[in-house]
């Protein structure tokens, strides 16, 4: 918060958000506790704000000054902070326990199995990426792909390819990518938020679309019922997930015909006139794009690829072990009931051990230098594991405290009578629902049984299908364009970029994509044929990026021709 005009608005915004909870605790004091039907759990809240609009308030609140300040670890805490007041209905000491405390708070997330297993995979994948950088095989990666990917282009694509072949997991899709392509990316003068949407716009829409992932595990749980083969409805809803797979569409499209609008312009106008990969001074990562020359030896591309092949093919192992494959369960089902957290920690253990005995038999490293990648490597994790932390807080008060889900199950009663376009609006509210709580399992866990209760599967099949489809897309949009995103923290680090200009730079292309989508489940609710709705949906998707494209190359002329003479000097 650099300017004076900011740090007004972000005074000027938290004393409206005070002022708001002033009149909330006079509004509500007093007020009836609301009681809860969760099939046949009954739940009753212990705050007044529960089940209501305002249970969306602290990730609002958050994203709001995270959108103002462009500083997310205060944004976040003051979201928390929030939540805490609106759970314990503005007691100032039970506030301070809350956010800190067992229940719902830091140390609650904290002593989560899952949560600790996504950090020590986080702090292993670190340690293996410094090591790999230490070892050489980031430098003759970096070399090879000079040599060999002729173009920016083929980097931004060789991006996304990498991307779909990592389609277990999306965590481990952004981390991995990352570490791969950014000596490449670099070579070619490709910004770092370009490098950051490429990973993030792959990884949780390849996820979502891939039927072996954690992500198809989750879903079908989601949906599964006596009448509702979940894992079956998982499958039929891929060819209507319009925002991911035309987000995929995009990339193919914008990396081919160099499309660049939005502040993604300034970002990669700066990269390639200037050779400036950041654009604003912040350098979350410092330092750790330095690629070293191993110690002894020549380094080879196989010290990058063969550590980072053992680490998927590990990591699979480990998901398939958490899911019982090993004990009797099939491959598909061992899939389904997989601990994504326990499978990718057993993997990039397996994976960083590998990288250590490898790198000392090979002589790139010496063996006391090599333990000088377990303090530096958990450091580069320090930025993302806080604000995962914060994130998954904030979360939990907005989904367990304040039962944020009925609120949307009440907005969505009575819309039956509009049953041809739900889908779409069914899209609308789940993503304002990732976008506002930061997370797309979270949303599609409210939004599916929602949608199997809307839409009988035994009358109308392909309706529930496509709404599903719209609950999974709206999930992911929501989820791919929110600061709080646990992916998209994820996407920041992967890339080595700063956090909040990922987000500002990719918003922009989000938007687009939705817009598209919008449009395409209100035909797909009328027409429910997917072969035609997905025809007509990748056509208007090429369409408008063109038009966005001449409409933009018209207004900013000059930048375009120097960008075009900057890559021409780079190709020589």
């Amino acid at each position: 918060m650099e300017k004076k005009s900011t740090k007004i608005a972000y005074l000027v915004a938290c004393a409206l958000v005070v002022v708001l909870l002033v009149v909330l605790g006079i509004t509500f004091k007093g007020a009836e506790l609301p009681v809860f039907t969760d099939g046949e759990e009954i739940i009753e809240a212990t705050t007044p704000f529960a089940g209501t609009f305002w249970s969306l308030l602290p990730p609002i609140v958050a994203i709001v000054l995270a959108l103002i300040s462009k500083e997310v670890y205060s944004s976040l805490f003051f979201g928390c902070l929030v939540g805490a007041l609106l759970y314990t209905q503005f007691a100032p000491w039970d506030t301070i326990t809350a956010v800190i405390g067992a229940d719902y708070g830091i140390i609650s997330v904290l002593a989560d199995s899952y949560n600790m297993g996504i950090i020590a995979f986080l702090v292993m994948l670190g340690i293996m990426v410094d090591l790999m950088n230490k070892g050489g095989g980031s430098e003759a990666f970096g070399r090879w792909a000079t040599k060999s990917v002729k173009s920016r282009a083929g980097a931004q694509l060789l991006t996304m390819l990498l991307g779909v072949l990592i389609f277990v997991d999306d965590y481990f899709n952004c981390l991995t990518v990352g570490a791969v392509m950014r000596p490449v990316t670099e070579s070619h003068h490709i910004s770092r938020a370009k490098l950051a949407y490429v990973i993030d716009a792959t990884a949780a829409p390849v996820c979502m679309i891939a039927p072996v992932s954690s992500w198809a595990a989750a879903v079908s749980g989601y949906v599964n019922s006596d009448s509702v083969n979940g894992f079956e409805m998982f499958i039929k809803q891929i060819p209507f997930n319009y925002y991911c797979l035309l987000t995929l569409v995009m990339i193919i499209t914008i990396s081919l015909l160099n499309i660049d609008y939005g502040p993604m312009l300034k970002h990669e106008y700066n990269a390639q006139v200037k050779g400036d990969l950041f654009t604003t001074p912040e350098r979350p990562f410092a330092g750790a794009d330095d690629y070293e020359k191993p110690s002894k030896g020549k380094s080879s591309v196989l010290d990058l690829l063969l550590p980072v092949i053992v680490l998927i093919a590990a990591c699979i192992v480990g998901m398939i072990y958490s899911g019982g494959f090993f004990e009797g369960a099939s491959f598909i089902d061992a899939f389904s009931d997989a601990d994504a957290a326990v499978g990718l920690s057993i993997g990039s253990l397996i994976g960083m051990i590998f990288t250590f005995v490898y790198f000392w038999l090979r002589g790139a490293i010496s063996f006391e230098k090599s333990f000088e990648s377990v303090p530096n490597g958990f450091i580069q994790m320090v930025s993302p594991i806080l604000i995962l932390t914060l994130a998954w807080t904030l979360c939990s008060f907005t989904r367990f405290a304040l039962y944020s889900k009925f609120f949307v199950v009440d907005a969505l009663a009575g819309a039956e009578s509009l049953k041809q376009f739900l889908p779409a609006i069914i899209f609308v509210i789940g993503a304002a629902i990732g976008f506002a709580t930061g997370t797309s399992w979270g949303t599609i866990g409210i939004m599916a049984p929602i949608v199997v209760s809307v839409f009988d599967y035994n009358v109308e099949p392909t309706l529930c299908v496509i709404g599903l489809a719209a609950a999974c897309a709206g999930g992911v949009c929501g989820d791919h364009c929110s600061p709080i995103s646990d992916t998209t923290i994820m996407a920041s680090a992967g890339a080595h970029c700063y956090h909040l200009n990922h987000v500002f730079t990719q918003i922009p292309y989000a938007i687009t994509v939705v817009c598209v989508s919008f449009v395409m489940f209100i035909l797909a609710g009328l027409i429910q044929n997917w072969i035609i709705c997905l025809a007509i949906g990748v056509v208007l998707m090429i369409a408008v990026l063109l038009v966005i494209k001449a409409i933009v190359s018209k207004k900013h002329a000059g930048m375009f021709a120097e960008m075009a003479e900057a890559n021409k000097e780079l190709a020589k």
